[in-house]
This record gives structure tokens, C-alpha cells and sequence, in this order.
């Protein structure tokens, strides 16, 4: 059979996510969801996305709620569901009906995730989901004059225990509910447990599934990525963000300060969120960090590979002069990248012609991200690297982008016009565009 268009995407599509496939293989995700998406329709094949987490081997802790199932108890038993601060009142009465509901939920979850039908995702599969006294809960007490009673939070969270479970394979299962030391059994908020067990067990990711699909700007537009400050700036005045991302919000911020990696906030009726957040350069949700997800640095021969993969098709166009490997690793230490999540997504490199002469060179962006400035950027951090040592004059050699250079300030020159050095180099075959930028 002939490829199709299709198999050529699937290929490249393939192709593409063997990195994070790699990045991700033994590192430990908490995956939190509330009651509304265990009622919504997508929760099979949430389940089916689970299940592939943990066939490529990434050590899964899953946190469920259950309020709308906990309302649901309450109006049958005809009793007032009362919230101060954002926490339920819970009395004796109120925690039969918690307990009968995140015990329904906690069974339909661990059904749903032991399915292995024919024809089905999940076929084959064999997964293990292990539940447990994990979580150590105390009660909160009285506040502002208000008791409480088994309204509870997360006193203590058995860290070496989850993490022997996920050393094991299995898949760790929690919900909202916390015994204490004196029998006790606390009604706790998932996102607070989400918190404290993605701090305890050192967690990579901790994933909210939310009403919402993620951060919004007043206008409704989506911000894929926020810092911590910039997050809880935002939660100062937001009137128009969504009553799971007012609450799971701060717990994201306060995790990514306690030192987990990432807090991603992705919307649980987004079919193939979950893999499309982690799986893709983009993603479809908000991501928090405690800084900037954007990183420059200076390479290293470690990079080598990660640099050839992203010039050499821009070498192939005829775009940028071909680099041996032999050479970069040679002049490795000319080069500046930009990461993106880890991932290595542009480079530039300065080479020194004489005491006041350099060139920028290899300025290169992957195509997915050429229309997020890192370009720009890259060469605002060439020209800092070439004024620290003295440089007056950069020079550029260009056969494609020379009206964008020609826009941040570079002039068009002559051959004659270059360092003895460099002119002596000069492809004349390639006929590149010569421009000038005094620093």
C-alpha cells in the first residue's frame, strides 16, 4: 500500500513526541480531577489516557473529588449544604454523606481504570490501582467563630509509602477524605491534598482537570504560561475565572514554590487534554512555574544533538550553511539557545573576527515557535555577549531574512565591508545579503 498523507503525519506526529516519551519515562505525575469531570462524559477516556501514562512508564498518583456528588447525598437526605471560606461545614451528618459519595466515586474511578476490553485503548492493559491510608488529616477548628468540626486539611501525607507503591508500578488512588491518629475521618479538599502529596512525593507535574480550559485573560483569551507571582497578582481581581481555577490556583502556586517542576490547569471536557498538555510543544491549558518557562543560556556539548536536529533541516532549505558535527562540537561554546520547557527551540552563535569585529551566525528558530519572538531575543542576547567583550561592529550573512534584520537596526553593507577574516570565507555561490550593526 502506498503512504498517505496520514501515515506521513502520523509518522512526524510520532516522531515528535519521543522526546517528552523519554523526558517522561520514571518521573512522577499527580493527575487531580474534581466530581464534575468523574459525572462528565469524557471520564472513560480520561481512563484510556491514564492507562497510556502508565505503559510508558510515568508513576501516576490520581487525586479525585467529589462536591457535586456530596450535594447530590445531601439534598436526598434534604440538609443544608453550608461552605465559609471555601470549606464545607461538616457535621456528623454531613460526613455520612461524604463518606457515602467519595466511596461511590472512589469505586466508579478504580472500575473504570480496571477495564481491559477488546477493541479498546485499555485492552491488554494491566493496570494496578492501589488506594490506602496515605493522608494523615487534622480538623481545621474554628474559624471566625465558626466550628468546623470534621471539615479537616492534609496534617501529614506517607510519602515513602506512595512512592513504594509507584516503585512498584501501580497507579496510587486518593480522594478527599483524611483519618486522623484518633480515629477521626476529616473531610478534605482534593486540591489541597493534590498539593501536599505533589510536595511529599517531590512530583515532576501536578495536573488540575478543570472547568475551565485553563487561565484566562479578562478577555477570555488563554494564557498558556504564568510564573507564580504573576498568577497570584491575577488572583488579586479575577471575577471572570471559573470556580475550579479560583480554587485550584493557589495550591498550583504554593507547589511550584515547594519545588514541583510544573502545575498544569487543563480543561477535563477537552477530549485528549491530558496527553495534548503534556505531548505537545504548545499544549492546550495554563502551565505554572515558579519562573519563566523561557530560558537562555549558553550551550554545552550536551546540546549537540538537540542543535543538529533543529538546523538541519533549515541547512536542507539551503537556509543555513551546512555544520558538521565535528565543527559544532568545535565551536560549541559560540552558541546561545533558547529552551521552551527543556527543549531546545533556537539558537545563535557569536564568532569574534578580530578585537572589534564579530559575527552573528546561525540564528535559527524552530518553526512551531517563529512567532514568539525568540528570535528577537536570541539576538539581544548575541549583541549583550559581543558589547561584554568589547565588540563595536556585528555583522550578519543572510540569504532570506534580510528585511528583518534590516527592521532591528542592522544596515546592508558590502563583501568589501567585512573583516579581512571572514572575507576571505565568503561563499560567493550563495550570494548572501551582507548587513552591518554597530553596538
Amino acid at each position: 500500500m502506498s503512504d498517505t498523507p496520514y501515515d506521513e503525519h502520523f509518522v512526524s506526529w510520532f516522531r515528535a513526541v519521543t522526546p517528552y516519551i523519554n523526558t517522561f519515562r520514571g518521573k512522577t505525575f499527580v493527575v487531580a480531577f474534581g466530581g464534575k469531570a468523574v459525572a462528565s462524559e469524557f471520564l472513560k477516556t480520561l481512563a484510556y489516557d491514564v492507562n497510556l501514562l502508565a505503559s510508558l512508564g510515568i508513576r501516576l498518583v490520581l487525586v479525585h473529588g467529589a462536591r457535586p456528588q456530596i450535594e447530590e447525598e445531601l439534598r436526598e437526605k434534604n440538609l443544608e449544604s453550608v461552605y465559609h471560606r471555601g470549606y464545607r461545614v461538616t457535621d456528623a451528618q454531613a460526613l455520612d454523606c461524604v463518606l457515602d459519595a467519595v466511596g461511590s466515586v472512589y469505586l466508579e474511578i478504580e472500575a473504570i481504570l480496571s477495564q481491559g476490553l477488546p477493541n479498546t485503548p485499555m485492552a491488554n492493559s494491566r493496570i494496578r490501582v492501589i488506594g490506602g491510608n496515605f493522608i494523615i488529616g487534622q480538623p481545621i477548628g474554628v474559624l471566625d467563630g465558626i466550628d468546623m468540626q470534621y471539615a479537616g486539611k492534609v496534617r501529614k501525607v506517607d510519602a515513602d509509602g506512595i512512592n513504594a507503591q509507584l516503585g512498584l508500578g501501580n497507579i496510587v488512588l486518593l480522594n478527599c477524605e483524611g483519618p486522623s491518629p484518633t480515629g477521626e475521618i476529616f473531610n478534605l479538599q482534593m486540591e489541597e491534598v493534590a498539593e501536599a502529596v505533589a510536595v511529599a512525593v517531590k512530583a515532576d507535574k501536578l495536573v488540575f482537570l478543570t472547568d475551565s480550559r485553563g487561565v484566562t485573560d479578562k478577555g477570555g483569551e488563554l494564557l498558556d504560561a504564568m510564573t507564580a507571582d504573576e498568577a497570584d497578582k491575577m488572583l488579586g481581581g479575577s471575577d471572570w475565572l471559573s470556580s475550579d481555577i479560583r480554587r485550584y490556583l493557589p495550591c498550583g502556586c504554593r507547589a511550584t514554590r515547594a519545588g514541583v517542576g510544573r502545575v498544569h490547569l487543563i480543561g477535563y471536557a477537552q477530549d485528549g487534554a491530558l496527553l495534548r498538555e503534556l505531548f505537545t510543544h504548545d499544549g492546550v491549558g495554563t502551565v505554572i512555574t515558579r519562573e519563566s518557562l523561557e530560558n537562555i543560556r549558553e550551550a554545552k556539548p550536551d546540546d549537540i544533538a538537540a542543535l543538529i536536529a533543529l538546523i538541519e533541516p533549515m541547512e536542507q532549505e539551503g537556509i543555513l550553511v551546512h555544520r558538521p558535527r565535528e565543527l559544532l562540537e568545535r565551536e560549541i561554546d559560540y552558541f546561545s539557545i533558547m529552551l521552551h520547557d527543556d527543549i531546545i527551540v533556537g539558537c545563535a552563535a557569536l564568532y569574534p573576527h578580530s578585537d572589534e569585529d564579530a559575527e552573528l551566525a546561525c540564528l535559527a528558530v524552530s518553526h512551531e515557535h517563529r512567532e514568539w519572538g525568540y528570535g528577537e531575543q536570541l539576538m539581544k542576547r548575541i549583541e549583550r555577549r559581543a558589547k561584554r567583550l568589547g565588540i563595536k561592529r556585528l555583522c550578519v550573512l543572510t540569504t532570506r531574512t534580510e528585511h528583518w534584520f534590516v527592521e532591528r537596526g542592522y544596515r546592508l553593507g558590502t563583501v568589501d565591508d567585512l573583516p579581512a577574516k571572514k572575507r576571505d570565507m565568503y561563499n560567493c555561490q550563495r550570494r548572501s545579503k551582507v548587513l552591518f550593526k554597530t553596538l
